[in-house]
C-alpha cells in the first residue's frame, strides 16, 4: 500500500483546532495517523520542516468554462492551476454552454474531471438555461452530483421565484448560491460607478446593485427559514447587511475574493480590462469593511471566482468581458493582506479556505482527520514571490496581480495519498 510521511510540519487543522508540529502519514490514499516520530519503513518522506501542512485547500466558486468555452479553460487545465494554487477540490459554476442545468451536463462534467489534478464539485443551474424562469429539478440534479444550486454570472431577477428556489431547496437538501445584481440599476455598467467612473467617462455599476439584492435574498431567506449563500461580497452595505442578519440568526454565509481586500477602482486609470471583473472593484472603504467583514466572521469564506478569458478577449477595455484568473494567486494573496497586513490567525484562514467550504456545501474534505481523504497542501508562509502571468498554468492569464509580490506559498498539494504539484 502507497505510503507517503510527511515529517516534521506545523500542522494546522481547523477542524480539530489542532496547531502543533508533527508528522502525518498517509496511507492507502488517506491520512493514517498524525503524530510525533512517527516511523514508516519504505514510505515516501517529504521533509517539511518549516512548512505548515493543512487540509487540502477548497475553492467554492470557480468557472471552469467547460463545456462551451474551452478556449478559455477547461476542466483539466483549470485544475492543473487549482493544484498549483494549493487547492484539492473545486465547485465550478454553471455558466457553461450547454449550462449546468441537467443530468447529462453534471456527467459530462464529472467523467472528464476523472482524470483531472483536484476533485470537482459542479454547481448546477437554479433555473432552466439560467434564464430566470422555470426552476431545475433539484432532487435530480441533486441525485446526479451536483453539490448547489446557482445562476452565478446573473441573478434570479424575480423575487418571487427565488423564493420559490429557496423553500424547494430548503426541502431537498441543496445549497443555493446567489449572485447578488440588480440588472436595472446595473443598466449596461461596466466599472465601479463613482468618481473613477465619471473620470473615465465609462458607465458605472452602483454599489446599490450589490446591496439590494443581498437584502432580498436576506429577507426572502428569513421568510421562509430557508439559507443562503451570497456570492463575491465587495461592499461596504453587503458586509453590514449579512452582519445585521447573522446578529438576528437569519441562516446565511457568505464569500469575498483577495481582489475585493487589496485592490480599488483608482487602477481602472489604467483602463487595462485585467482590472475588470463583476462585482467590480470598489473603493477604499468597501476594501477596509470586507476586511472588517473577515476579521469579525461576518465573512465565511475566501474563494477566486476564477473566470478565465483568451487575451484577445481582453484587449478592448470597453467591450471585454468581466473576469480574471485566481487560483494560482488566492493563497499568497489572501495571507498577504490578511494574516500579514491584518493579524488574521493562520489557522483561521485555512478555515475559511478548506473546513468552511466543505462545511457549507457538505463536502468531504477540509480536515485531516485520521480515516478522511488524504488531501494535504504543504504552505511555506515566509516565502515571498513575485505573480508572473506567463508562468500560470492556467489556459489564460487574465490576472489583475501580475508583477505584484505576495508572501506565502503552496509548495505541495497532495491529492489522495499523492502529489498533484510541487514547486
Amino acid at each position: 500500500m502507497e505510503q507517503l510521511l510527511i515529517c516534521n510540519a506545523r500542522i494546522l487543522d481547523p477542524s480539530q483546532q489542532m496547531d502543533q508540529i508533527g508528522d502525518i502519514l498517509l496511507e492507502g490514499g488517506r491520512i493514517a495517523k498524525i503524530g510525533q516520530g512517527l516511523k514508516a519503513p519504505g514510505a515516501t518522506v517529504i521533509e517539511a520542516k518549516g512548512l505548515c501542512a493543512v487540509p487540502g485547500l477548497i475553492d467554492m466558486h470557480i468557472h471552469l468554462r467547460d463545456p462551451g468555452f474551452t478556449h478559455k479553460e477547461d476542466i483539466l487545465t483549470g485544475c492543473q492551476a487549482a493544484a498549483a494554487g494549493g487547492f484539492t477540490a473545486v465547485c465550478c459554476m454553471p455558466n457553461t454552454n450547454p449550462v449546468t442545468d441537467s443530468q447529462d451536463v453534471l456527467k459530462y462534467i464529472q467523467n472528464k474531471a476523472k482524470d483531472a489534478l483536484a476533485r470537482v464539485y459542479p454547481v448546477a443551474a437554479i433555473t432552466t438555461g439560467m434564464q430566470g424562469e422555470a426552476l431545475t429539478d433539484f432532487v435530480r440534479l441533486k441525485a446526479a452530483g451536483a453539490v448547489a444550486i446557482s445562476d452565478d454570472g446573473r441573478p434570479v431577477e424575480n423575487g418571487g421565484r427565488m423564493l420559490e428556489a429557496l423553500k424547494e431547496a430548503q426541502k431537498v437538501g441543496i445549497p443555493v448560491i446567489s449572485h447578488c445584481e440588480d440588472l436595472t440599476i446595473i443598466d449596461g455598467g461596466i466599472i465601479n460607478k463613482g468618481q473613477i467612473s465619471e473620470e473615465l467617462g465609462v458607465k458605472g455599476m452602483d454599489r446599490a446593485s450589490e446591496d439590494s439584492i443581498t437584502a432580498r435574498e436576506i429577507v426572502l431567506a428569513e421568510s421562509c427559514g430557508g439559507s443562503v449563500h451570497i456570492a463575491h461580497v465587495s461592499t461596504r452595505g453587503s458586509v453590514q447587511l449579512i452582519r445585521e442578519a447573522k446578529a438576528r440568526g437569519v441562516r446565511v454565509t457568505a464569500e469575498t475574493a483577495p481582489h475585493y481586500m487589496m485592490m480599488t477602482d483608482q487602477l481602472l486609470r489604467s483602463r487595462d480590462a485585467n482590472f475588470r471583473m463583476n462585482p467590480p472593484l470598489r473603493e477604499a472603504e468597501d476594501c477596509k469593511a470586507v476586511i472588517a467583514g473577515v476579521l469579525d466572521g461576518t465573512l465565511d469564506c475566501i474563494v477566486t471566482d476564477h473566470a478565465p478569458h483568451a487575451p484577445q478577449e481582453k484587449q478592448d477595455f470597453m467591450k471585454a468581458p468581466n473576469g480574471i484568473v485566481g487560483l494560482e494567486t488566492s493563497f499568497g494573496a489572501a495571507h498577504t493582506v490578511l494574516v500579514k497586513q491584518n493579524g488574521l490567525p493562520l489557522l483561521k484562514l485555512v478555515e475559511m479556505m478548506s473546513t468552511r467550504p466543505a462545511q457549507i456545501l457538505g463536502l468531504p474534505g477540509g480536515t485531516l482527520k485520521e480515516g478522511a481523504a488524504a488531501d494535504v497542501t504543504l504552505i511555506d508562509p515566509n516565502m515571498v514571490w513575485k505573480v508572473d502571468k506567463t508562468k500560470l498554468y492556467s489556459k489564460s492569464c487574465n490576472t489583475p496581480f501580475d508583477g505584484m509580490e505576495l508572501t506565502g506559498r503552496a509548495v505541495c498539494t497532495i491529492l489522495g495519498g499523492k502529489i498533484s504539484f510541487a514547486l
